[in-house]
């Protein structure tokens, strides 16, 4: 007999799973014609002029920073898993975290980062319910880590006005001005994720309430993670001249990653360049050059540092497939 009410709610899920990613696909359509016209702004020639500015060393120690804070983003899904007793290994996590990193950026529009590990765990025979709150909780830490880097940065960020006479117009930037639309819309959308969200989240916990030390492990390599990140970018401005404090970095870029969980895009394309450039210009205090500069080769690092994952996706791609309609980790 077939279970009706569960045959429809499953209908309801992928009309709204289509709708979301139909306006994913728009607002990543609109960000990456407005990323084109800043480039046409500032000038090919003048962007690549600015990359050749960057000492060769530069440029390979930033690339592997970002390659380090990818290892960190395996071990702390991996100690939150062992922290359960699940039987996961270095090495299988690794394999399993980078072949989902390499779908979310060159599978975005099929299957995501967190399905492909979902699949992998699954086939490692991990508990399901174990292995879906993991991603949750994984997803969770990295955002307290984000969270507390933009507060220690909060009294930089203060000194430099980021809540005084902040121009979000972006008239400054040579940016078309854009009337808010469907404001009540977007609210309602944001506000239902987020209660699904914290739902969810609730029900992840809860695995992890006799294991914190799983959780206070995770956010330690959350930490190496952030530095990392924060370092890369540091690393980038340092070459082209630019003087940004550390601290600064990490609270601008703690920013940008809070801007880019919104269901604006997929996978955050063109809102984190666009993000990153205005944040880095408007209140780093760089120039729009070298902020769009730094934005575009730190796209190009992280997909790059995804790019091993490519040969270990073959062996996930059957199992994710059989997960999308089926599971949602959340936003």
């Amino acid at each position: 007999m077939i279970d009706k009410p569960k045959n429809e709610g499953r209908i309801l899920n992928a009309v709204s799973g289509r709708s979301v990613y139909i306006i994913r696909l728009i607002g990543t359509l609109v960000a990456l014609v407005l990323l084109i016209y800043l480039l046409s702004q500032q000038g090919w020639e003048e962007i690549v002029n600015a990359v050749r500015m960057i000492p060769i060393w530069v440029l390979l120690l930033s690339q592997g920073l970002i390659f380090v804070s990818r290892f960190c983003v395996s071990g702390r899904w991996q100690v939150l898993l062992r922290s359960t007793g699940a039987n996961i290994s270095a090495r299988q996590s690794t394999r399993i975290t980078f072949a989902g990193l390499f779908a979310s950026n060159f599978l975005p529009t099929t299957i995501g980062g967190d399905v492909v590990r979902l699949a992998g765990a699954l086939q490692l025979n991990i508990d399901a319910a174990v292995s879906t709150a993991s991603l949750i909780v994984d997803r969770l830490v990295g955002m307290v880590g984000m969270g507390m880097a933009l507060l220690i940065s909060i009294p930089v960020l203060l000194n430099n006005r980021i809540l005084e006479g902040l121009d979000i117009s972006g008239s400054h930037l040579g940016i078309p001005s854009v009337g808010v639309i469907s404001i009540g819309y977007w609210w309602q959308k944001i506000r239902d994720r987020s209660l699904r969200f914290l739902h969810r989240l609730k029900e992840a916990l809860s695995i992890w309430v006799s294991h914190p030390r799983g959780l206070l492990e995770s956010l330690g390599f959350t930490w190496v993670l952030m530095l990392c990140i924060f370092g890369s970018i540091w690393l980038l401005l340092w070459g082209l001249g630019e003087d940004v404090s550390f601290i600064m970095v990490g609270g601008l870029y703690s920013i940008v990653y809070f801007i880019t969980l919104l269901p604006l895009s997929i996978n955050g394309y063109g809102i984190q360049e666009v993000a990153m450039m205005y944040m880095l210009s408007s209140v780093g205090e760089v120039s729009m050059q070298s902020g769009l500069t730094v934005a575009l080769l730190f796209r190009t690092m992280m997909i790059l540092a995804s790019i091993p994952g490519a040969f270990f996706l073959s062996d996930l791609l059957p199992g994710a497939k059989s997960q999308t309609n089926d599971v949602e980790i959340g936003n």
